[in-house]
């Protein structure tokens, strides 16, 4: 058909159809687009074609005038063409919208190709021509724009990323009447963007529908279901403040489909971290994420303005602000984030703006070797606190510093020295209401060595602490005074029970001399001095025994100033010395612990690194010896240790801001094979104990209106009587999961959850029948133990690790939800719950719901007298099964000629074969037609049944009265 379509003549083939569409003035005309230059109107009544039009250049899309009578086609040099109907010679108008005009009226240069165009009319005004492509061949590296034309103004809006599709929006559905187009919908590569055409500008509509989760890609991701009730609202209150100016004021102007009439009883939280250092705060409590908040942490630092000016103390090339591990309390509403550039910050959440005048900053120096432990010059490299002058809360003086100052850069033999990898902001910082900056804390290069970033992290609002460790160590954090309370590394952790063997390091040149070893303020403090606030001075001893022991350090500590360095190394290894007899004494224990390890795990340990995997606070009875629960910190290890420290915190709120916590370490208490990776803690019945908290108040409010504090504790503070154990924690590594029953610190229940694979997440989740503990497995294996006698209840082989993106951001969360990030552009989220799958069906909405259809046109009077109004066609004549498969006539048409007596032999037999179908088909009539007359005669029968019963119906009451019947 393609030659008769084109030209008889034709022998060679048009090419590729690229548009195809009816006449809106009459169906029975089709209008055929090739992509070599030539449309085609075609009459589908008489099969043939009415015109034809030819142009130079290829055709990428064409577009109809409402009223039939013109068409636009765009092509692939920027040029638009408009055609009338009846003049197929030569088109009405030519135009390049993006081409420059010359002066002496050659054609215009040529341009990008106009990949699609529509044509839209208004009654009261001039029609719109929308169009993508077609700019001009030297804006070299412009993103993809969409152009607008109406009347004489044009338009160009930039987008985001490439555009795939747009479609106009319009008042009526019918094409033969005028369009009046409003909206532009744009189906960009990541995202949906729909443009306002009534208001000046063509401002957009606000999305209230997120199709990207990543403005920049999500590098961490946390899971909160049943979180508090006014946690959502809360976030949504601020985050609307902070929505961008520019929206168009109407509403979104798609509103098809219903929401599915069921939902989950509690509501749930999405946080996700990007690798430009913003948060987004997402509400998944229905079936699609909706953006509460949205919090930018690189406006604590100064951003370099060019490649040239970028700090050479880096130690990432790209994305230095990305967020690397999340820890939020939903009920305190503080939060808690850690940077690849080795920095943490605290946030408390706020409902009124602020402007801080100077950021508050904490340095911290972490290093620990252990060749530079054992050697009787320099010392082990320190690692110190540095507070920022003018930034500590604290009203007490902290103590001297023994380390070079944070303004020297670098060291005598030049190496890098006590310099963060980021440089903070010196001007002031707005902060709007929400998420505001309490306290900046950055590790500092050593001697020349990046700082290790961060493994673990954890943060307790009742507690007033925040701990993170990496490679180097532990440290913990006061940032309610703004002080270090620990930094240790996890051989000064474990003391005298270390059960490792570990190889000192090669020592560097040029190594610069230090006096400590691992140390929150001075070099020569003991372990014990070190686990106090650098703000409180000498301080009360931990232990009453060792009051001289300590006084005596403590005058050495002031007095360093003039003693050597020497002398003051001298001194502090013998207090650590003292120590370590003394933990010796109480905590010994046995370190022949024979475990299987992996390659990573043997190359970690041959490096003498142990990394701090996990962090949990808790109220717990972490001493043998204890019968009442206090404040503890567990932390777990990258060879499977887990150790405990118990906090002193002042009980009341002046006590908190005025004394300094105190510290004590009780040593290992378990050990597992891998790596841990999740701490909890149960009752004695097994139930899961609430994390303690404090519960938000305003942090900005006056004096007089600010409540004070309430630590708000698990239901039942737990209690020991001699020789009975009242708590479980439980435990979970690469490999295996524990349950150790405290203050006795025996191990009840042990269950090896893999030996062939290992262990990427872990969590103790609470559930509609109890507690459970939910794993997530390299080889896609998604299993659930019971608590606390870990029984296996699920093992399901569900998604083997095919990509570091799922293992990265796999995380369980409460009632049997989990989620991960299945693409750079999706979050999967799955259900382990009987409960949730039972109500997804009710769950899921409507994508399309019936309307009314608009009224048609009116065709008037005149139109209808002439014919000038749009021609329907019963596409069921052309196309439907009465003429399927029956050749067109016009086309081509079969003409036998003589064939002799075989022709006539099979034109006799062609009449004999006719004769008796049509001798079979009056035996299947007459056959019919005796069924009709038997069927006809039962009618008859029944009438003259139903006519007897009625008559003597009628005879029984005649004569009777109506009170009688």
């Amino acid at each position: 058909m393609w030659n008769k379509a084109i030209e008889l003549s034709s022998k060679s083939h048009p090419g590729p159809v690229v548009h195809i569409s009816d006449n809106p003035m009459d169906e029975g005309k089709l209008l055929i687009g090739f992509e070599c230059g030539i449309v085609v109107l075609w009459d589908l009544k008489s099969k043939k074609a009415d015109y034809r039009y030819n142009y130079d250049e290829a055709i990428h899309s064409v577009a109809w005038h409402h009223e039939g009578k013109q068409f636009v086609c765009s092509h692939s040099d920027g040029t638009l063409t408009t055609w009338n109907v009846r003049i197929p010679a030569k088109p009405a108008q030519i135009i390049t919208p993006h081409g420059k005009q010359p002066k002496d009226g050659k054609k215009p240069e040529p341009c990008k190709p106009i990949l699609k165009v529509e044509y839209k009319t208004t009654r009261a005004g001039e029609p719109f021509m929308i169009l993508c492509g077609g700019l001009s061949y030297d804006t070299v590296g412009r993103r993809a724009c969409l152009t607008v034309m109406h009347g004489k103004s044009t338009a160009v809006l930039e987008m985001d990323y490439s555009i795939v599709d747009f479609l106009t929006l319009c008042e009526t559905p019918y094409p033969n009447d005028f369009q009046e187009p409003y909206a532009v919908v744009v189906l960009l590569e990541k995202d949906l963007v729909v443009i306002d055409l009534a208001q000046i500008g063509y401002p957009i509509f606000e999305n209230p529908y997120p199709l990207s989760i990543h403005e920049s890609p999500v590098t961490c991701c946390e899971y909160y279901a049943d979180c508090p009730a006014e946690i959502i609202p809360a976030l949504y209150s601020v985050g609307s403040k902070q929505k961008r100016q520019g929206f168009s004021k109407k509403e979104w102007p798609v509103s098809g489909g219903n929401w599915g009439q069921g939902t989950l009883s509690f509501s749930e939280i999405i946080i996700t971290g990007h690798a430009d250092g913003s948060i987004k705060f997402w509400d998944a409590s229905a079936l699609m994420l909706q953006v509460l908040y949205k919090l930018k942490t690189a406006k604590v630092f100064e951003k370099p303005r060019s490649k040239e000016e970028k700090s050479s103390t880096d130690i990432v090339d790209e994305d230095p602000f990305a967020i690397q591990i999340l820890s939020w309390c939903p009920e305190s509403r503080v939060l808690c984030v850690a940077g690849v550039s080795a920095h943490v910050i605290v946030y408390r959440f706020s409902k009124q703006e602020v402007t801080t005048e100077v950021v508050q900053l904490l340095e911290v120096r972490m290093q620990c070797e252990m060749n530079e432990v054992e050697s009787p010059e320099g010392g082990g490299e320190q690692a110190s606190a540095v507070s920022t002058p003018g930034t500590s809360s604290s009203p007490q003086t902290s103590l001297p510093q023994s380390h070079p100052s944070t303004s020297s850069n670098n060291s005598s033999d030049g190496l890098r020295d006590n310099v963060p990898c980021l440089k903070v902001r010196s001007s002031p910082l707005k902060q709007s209401p929400g998420y505001q900056v309490e306290l900046l804390i950055q590790l500092v290069w050593v001697s020349g060595e990046p700082p290790q970033q961060i493994t673990s992290l954890a943060v307790n609002s009742a507690y007033g602490l925040v701990a993170f460790g990496n490679g180097n160590g532990l440290a913990v954090v006061d940032y309610l005074q703004k002080t270090l309370l620990l930094n240790m590394s996890t051989a000064e952790l474990y003391g005298s029970t270390d059960p490792h063997h570990r190889q000192p390091r090669s020592p560097r040149k040029a190594r610069q001399p230090s006096a400590g070893f691992c140390d929150g303020n001075d070099a020569s403090a003991t372990p014990e001095e070190r686990c106090k606030s650098p703000t409180s001075g000498s301080g009360s001893p931990c232990n009453s025994d060792e009051d001289s022991k300590h006084k005596f350090i403590d005058k050495v500590m002031s007095k360093s100033k003039r003693i050597s360095k020497t002398v003051a190394n001298d001194f502090a290894k013998i207090s650590r010395k003292i120590n370590m007899i003394a933990d010796q004494k109480d905590d010994a224990r046995d370190n022949s612990f024979s475990r299987s390890r992996s390659s990573s795990v043997t190359s970690i340990d041959r490096e003498s690194r142990e990394v701090v995997s996990s962090l949990y606070f808790c109220d717990s009875l972490s001493k043998k010896s204890e019968t009442l629960a206090v404040p503890s910190l567990w932390v777990g290890t990258s060879l499977g240790g887990m150790m405990a420290i118990t906090l002193n915190v002042p009980s009341t709120p002046e006590q908190r801001m005025q004394q300094p916590v105190s510290v004590s370490f009780c040593g290992s208490v378990v050990r597992l094979k891998g790596g841990i990776l999740r701490m909890a803690q149960l009752d004695a019945s097994g139930t899961l104990l609430p994390h303690v908290y404090e519960p938000w108040h305003e942090p900005n409010a006056p004096e007089e209106e600010r409540e004070p504090p309430r630590r708000r504790r698990p239901t039942s503070p737990p209690s020991s009587q001699e020789n009975q154990d009242c708590q479980y924690i439980v435990v979970c590594s690469e490999k295996q999961a524990k349950v150790v029953a405290l203050p006795s610190q025996n191990c009840v229940y042990e269950h090896n959850i893999t030996e062939a694979s290992f262990v990427l997440r872990a969590d103790v989740v609470t559930m509609t029948s109890g507690v459970g503990l939910a794993c997530f497995c390299a080889n896609g294996h998604i299993m659930t133990l019971s608590l606390p006698s870990l029984r296996p209840l699920l093992d399901v082989n569900y998604l083997p690790l095919t990509d570091m993106r799922i293992a990265r951001t796999f995380c369980f969360s409460n009632q049997g939800q989990a989620l991960y990030l299945t693409s750079p552009t999706e979050i999967q989220r799955i259900t382990y719950s009987q409960e949730t799958c039972d109500n997804l069906q009710e769950m899921l909405g409507e994508l399309f719901t019936p309307v009314e259809t608009p009224e048609a046109p009116n065709r008037g009077f005149f139109k209808g007298l002439f014919g000038g109004g749009a021609q329907s066609l019963d596409r069921e004549d052309l196309f439907g099964e009465v003429t399927a498969g029956k050749a067109s006539r016009s086309l081509a048409q079969h003409i036998p000629g003589p064939g002799g007596m075989e022709g006539m032999k099979g034109a006799a037999s062609g009449v004999v074969g006719e004769l008796a179908r049509a001798r079979i088909a009056l035996d299947e009539r007459g056959q019919k037609l005796g069924e009709l007359e038997e069927r006809t005669a039962a009618m008859m029968s029944s009438a003259d049944s139903f006519s007897k019963h009625a008559h003597d119906i009628m005879l029984k009451y005649k004569d009777k009265k109506w009170y009688q019947l």
